[in-house]
């Protein structure tokens, strides 16, 4: 489990691609500090295990599921990277509950002078993002300010910018997204008591 509260900027430092899948090598001196194998690591949002760990630098296997789903089919060497160490249990829960799960990507759209930043979402996820409510945007937890079918914004504090990759995103650059879990549970839980009573109607 992760909370959104990125620890570090990292920076992608080789790329190979494998057989329906591609290993990323990572430079993050603090997330690497007490990492090792089987470890959990969010990449820009996206849960992966550490194969391996040498001077501040660590491996990753992402999966043809994931390259499909995420902005990781994209990512090139020297590339920034928002990372977070999975959550001890006991640990604060400063953000909000994530996964790691990417549900689908969305665009940078634009940002204005008061940090109010706006992505394009998904109409297959916008069911699932409310207004006040909590997302996660390239591994980064946020509130939503204002949520349209297809665009949702949300106000971004400077030191958010300082420290995550957000504050360096340009137009139509892609970023992960991942929903409440909480919404999708509920839905898949609800819909057959909605569906039987839309047919007893």
């Amino acid at each position: 489990m992760f909370t959104g509260i990125v620890e570090e900027v990292g920076e992608v430092t080789a790329v190979e691609q494998l057989t329906d899948a591609a290993r990323l090598t990572v430079r993050g001196p603090l997330v690497t500090s007490d990492a090792g194998h089987g470890d959990s690591i969010a990449v820009s949002g996206v849960c992966l295990t550490v194969v391996t760990v040498s001077d501040g630098e660590f491996t990753v296997d992402v999966v043809n599921e994931t390259l499909q789903r995420s902005s990781l089919a994209k990512v090139a060497v020297g590339d920034a990277v928002n990372l977070e160490r999975a959550t001890p249990a006991g640990g604060r829960l400063g953000g909000h509950i994530m996964q790691g799960h990417v549900d689908g990507t969305g665009a940078f759209v634009s940002r204005d002078e008061r940090g109010v930043t706006t992505f394009s979402l998904p109409r297959a996820l916008s069911r699932y993002v409310v207004e006040k409510g909590s997302i996660a945007v390239d591994g980064v937890s946020l509130t939503v300010a204002s949520v349209s079918d297809d665009r949702f914004s949300v106000a971004l504090i400077p030191t958010t910018l300082e420290v995550t990759t957000l504050g360096r995103r340009e137009a139509g650059d892609l970023v992960n997204l991942e929903v409440d879990v909480v919404a999708k549970y509920v839905e898949k839980l609800t819909a057959p008591h909605v569906a039987a009573n839309a047919h007893n109607v």
